[in-house]
């Protein structure tokens, strides 16, 4: 038994029923617990000898409104060619007031935590999904890595997720007075506002954004010379546009 396996036995042994999940994949244990129980398994995995996991590496938001959803047909991709954009309905095209496809049947929000262990030489991910999609609201780790502090506020200035018990919860990344949380699936790529210097005011001034959001879908010109065609087909086209 690799020790990665025995790893993810030890952990349903010593948590059982508090653990909502335990898989291993791609060498690595990942663990899903409820908010109520995010406290006191951390606490154990921190403390337990037999884990040790005295140091938290990364912890993160994660957005899963559109997990699964693809614009790109990627998975018919060959070595002749690139697939296109084919469902144009994810957020690089969103609208100002368009609401994303919520095609997730998971809870919106989740918190993920990377751990270590340096005495054991282990790693395992830590996943709590937040129980109100519109609230989301998940207990701080402040008193068990206080490295934790900035995390959750990153998680709560880009996703908006609420840490409960944090001493000091405000953004971190973005601007003063800024509204919304940008790494939010409904928020659009190219924001609300833009800023610009106004020489009249002698300030910085924010307006509403002139660019028009699109999706730029790649040509990718592959050295087997499968769209040469069409590239020197193109470079035509514009020669005979500016010969016009």
């Amino acid at each position: 038994m690799s020790r990665v396996q025995q790893l993810s036995d030890d952990l349903q042994q010593a948590f059982s029923a508090k653990l909502q999940s335990n898989v291993v994949a791609h060498g690595e244990v990942t663990i899903e617990v409820a908010p109520d129980d995010l406290v006191d398994v951390c606490t154990q995995l921190r403390d337990n000898q037999k884990f040790g996991f005295e140091q938290l590496i990364d912890a993160c938001g994660v957005d899963y409104s559109e997990y699964g959803s693809s614009e790109w047909a990627t998975d018919e991709t060959t070595s002749t060619g690139f697939s296109r954009g084919v469902e144009p309905g994810v957020n690089a095209r969103l609208r100002f007031g368009d609401a994303p496809r919520f095609v997730s049947d998971r809870k919106r929000f989740a918190a993920v935590y990377h751990l270590l262990s340096v005495a054991n030489n282990q790693r395992v991910r830590v996943r709590c999904y937040a129980g109100n999609d519109q609230l989301p609201i998940i207990p701080s780790l402040i008193t068990i890595w206080n490295s934790i502090n900035w995390y959750e506020r990153e998680a709560f200035d880009l996703y908006g997720i609420m840490f409960e018990g944090h001493p000091d919860l405000r953004r971190i990344l973005t601007d003063y007075g800024f509204v919304g949380h940008p790494f939010r699936k409904d928020f659009p790529l190219v924001g609300h506002v833009e800023m610009r210097y106004d020489p009249l005011q002698q300030r910085v001034v924010y307006e509403p954004v002139s660019i028009d959001p699109r999706v730029l879908v790649p040509r990718v010109i592959r050295d087997d010379g499968s769209s040469a065609g069409e590239a020197e087909a193109a470079q035509g086209s514009a020669a005979e546009s500016n010969d016009a």
